[in-house]
């Protein structure tokens, strides 16, 4: 169905994480890149993070390109690597040699664009959820995002300033609020989950050997779910009451949050800019 946003100064686009499935998030990026639709605040989480950092800089294709064609030449996500690196992803080739001699990042079109890009980590000293916004500097622009990619049991802990940090789902997977508190009051949300799904109520189990350093992190990923349910009841709400707009997959997806099938990855990111193009933009 048609909709029709008109981007104003307290416009704001959320980008949700969820590994793989984030290949629709990039679908709806490009379709904005290939209209220049722009907003002055966007904060991303995890893999919607990752997505966020190439359509700051404008480099259409870039996210697609690191998601599909690097995953066809590298594998670079798998129980293997978790076997054999201590992660189930290759971050030296996705967070250095990817921006770096692969598919480099420009930095240069980061720190000139007006637009703030939030990223959202979690802080495993407290447990909450940590906002950074970082344009200048390429090592710290890099750490924050791999902070927030770093998933619990698969990933390790990752450093930004010095500070332990987890994926950002943990603590904040739908940051809304955050969005709000920073004056965003007409969202445009990318979910990577159809309408209506809910995690689990139940907390999720952790092994007694895991984060024993850091209790108040165990507690954030034991409640996880219940938070991640209650933003999406937030969300739908404001969706019904027409205070936000919600770009999301129209049935239950098929693509794992490891996914390495490349032609499932290239129907959800078709889907995502098909879904991106039943929105018309208008500027203020």
């Amino acid at each position: 169905m048609k909709q029709s946003v008109k981007i104003t100064k307290e416009s704001g686009l959320i980008l949700e994480g969820g590994g793989m499935r984030g290949i629709f998030t990039i679908g709806v990026l490009d379709n904005f890149m290939d209209r220049g639709i722009r907003f002055p605040y966007i904060i991303g989480v995890s893999a919607g993070a990752c997505n966020a950092l190439s359509y700051m800089s404008n480099q259409r294709g870039r996210a697609k390109f690191s998601n599909i064609d690097m995953m066809e030449k590298y594998h670079y996500i798998g129980i293997g690597k978790l076997l054999t690196k201590g992660n189930i992803m290759d971050f030296d080739l996705l967070f250095h040699k990817l921006p770096e001699e692969i598919y480099p990042y420009d930095y240069n079109a980061l720190a000139r664009s007006s637009e703030r890009l939030e990223i959202v980590t979690t802080n495993c000293l407290t447990g909450e959820a940590n906002y950074f916004e970082e344009k200048n500097d390429p090592k710290r622009v890099i750490d924050i995002v791999k902070a927030s990619s770093s998933l619990p049991f698969v990933c390790p802990l990752t450093y930004v300033d010095g500070i332990p940090m987890a994926d950002g789902g943990v603590a904040d997977s739908l940051p809304i609020e955050r969005a709000i508190s920073q004056g965003v009051t007409k969202p445009v949300i990318v979910l990577t989950r159809n309408k209506g799904y809910r995690k689990p109520a139940k907390k999720t189990r952790i092994p007694f050997f895991m984060y024993r350093k850091y209790p108040k992190l165990k507690e954030a990923i034991r409640n996880r779910n219940s938070i991640y349910n209650k933003q999406i009841e937030l969300i739908e709400r404001m969706e019904e009451e027409g205070n936000a707009i919600v770009i999301r997959p129209q049935r239950p997806i098929e693509v794992d949050r490891m996914e390495r099938d490349t032609a499932k990855l290239l129907a959800l990111y078709q889907e995502g800019y098909d879904c991106a193009a039943q929105i018309t933009f208008e500027k203020e």
